[in-house]
């Protein structure tokens, strides 16, 4: 028994939970800024003038583990190792522009063909309900963390 009357395991568990809700949140903040960029792809798929000039250019995501503070490290070694989520960078694509032949677009070259952005609705839908499936399975594991905490606190009582 600890000082406060617990057995410990209690304690434990909700920190193993903690570290569990962490990680899934930080997954969630990096996946909604996935959703964005690729709500962002489609938005702009036939934008062919930007203010940069030429066509809008695809961007992604790109997510490592992230460090975490002195103090998260410092908990987390305590308790188990945890590090979080974070987005490292959001590239535009370099792929050159696709040229489609239209001579009455406003944007068309004296040559009559328009730059438009190199985007692939079929690319940008599969990756929005990968990212949608990931985001989801972080609420699940927040949500189940939450549960197995609240039960760890009933053992205790």
């Amino acid at each position: 028994m600890t000082a406060s009357g617990d057995s410990g395991w209690t304690s434990t568990a909700a920190r193993g939970c903690s570290a569990r809700i962490f990680l899934s949140a930080s997954a969630l903040k990096a996946n909604s800024i996935r959703l964005n960029t690729i709500s962002s792809n489609l938005a702009n798929i036939e934008t062919t003038s930007t203010p940069e000039g030429g066509p809008y250019k695809k961007k992604s995501v790109y997510f490592e583990s992230r460090p975490v503070s002195f103090r998260e490290q410092l908990e987390s070694n305590i308790r188990d190792s945890v590090q979080g989520v974070e987005v490292t960078q959001i590239l535009e694509d370099q792929e050159p522009p696709r040229k489609i032949y239209n001579p009455s677009h406003p944007d068309a070259a004296e040559d009559g063909y328009v730059e438009m952005p190199h985007i692939s609705v079929l690319e940008e839908t599969v990756d929005m309900m990968s990212a949608t499936r990931a985001y989801q399975a972080n609420v699940t594991t927040i949500k189940s963390a939450k549960r197995m905490a609240l039960k760890a606190l009933e053992i205790g009582r």
